[in-house]
């Protein structure tokens, strides 16, 4: 049946979430316009396509046990020199980020997986692109701050563009709540344009 690339993270509202993508794509980043601006609680991981009910129903437990919680974004820093990334820093809200991660990937799950560096919640602004625009990146946002309340994570597809597509919401506590879930993701426009030339 063949395999996909999976990935779960939390997505940034608006207005922040476009504004972080529209200035990383200003960067000249050219991952930018492919994936809404967001904070990773699994990398992309490749599956059999016959284990995604299994995953589904893990994050569904996941989430079903999951509360709401504070998030608040503040200034940047960088994983140079042993990761090309500069980001946005989670000031409040990274202690729950590492809980849920866990969860997702725990050992008995259909998520299990080691990761190639310590977990560390961020929200990326740049990646891979040169020193002169990572140095730009880091400056220009240093200031940044925003902050809102986290009520669920999303999964999703990697397709064969490299774009990521929404495959399905996962609200908190949605077990005690049928039918009433809001949407956990923020449908930024953006995400649908072409990815931007890197310069």
């Amino acid at each position: 049946m063949g395999t996909v690339t999976l990935g779960v993270s939390i997505a940034v509202p608006e207005p922040y979430g476009s504004f972080l993508q529209e200035r990383r794509a200003g960067f000249g980043d050219p991952a930018a316009h492919g994936i809404p601006t967001h904070v990773t609680l699994l990398p992309p991981t490749e599956v059999d396509v016959s284990a995604l009910p299994a995953v589904e129903d893990h994050l569904a437990r996941v989430a079903a046990e999951g509360r709401p919680f504070p998030m608040r974004l503040e200034g940047t820093g960088t994983f140079r020199p042993l990761s090309p990334v500069v980001f946005v820093r989670i000031v409040e809200g990274a202690e729950e980020c590492a809980v849920l991660q866990e969860r997702i990937r725990a050992e008995s799950g259909p998520c299990a997986r080691e990761l190639q560096f310590p977990y560390h919640p961020h929200v990326t602004v740049a990646h891979g692109i040169d020193e002169e625009a990572m140095d730009r990146a880091f400056v220009e946002l240093k200031e940044y701050e925003a902050a809102w309340t986290i009520t669920g994570f999303a999964l999703y597809e990697q397709g064969a563009d490299g774009v990521w597509q929404l495959d399905r919401e996962y609200p908190f506590g949605a077990d005690e709540q049928p039918g009433g879930a809001q949407p956990v993701v923020p449908r930024q426009a953006a995400l649908s344009r072409p990815a931007a030339p890197s310069h």
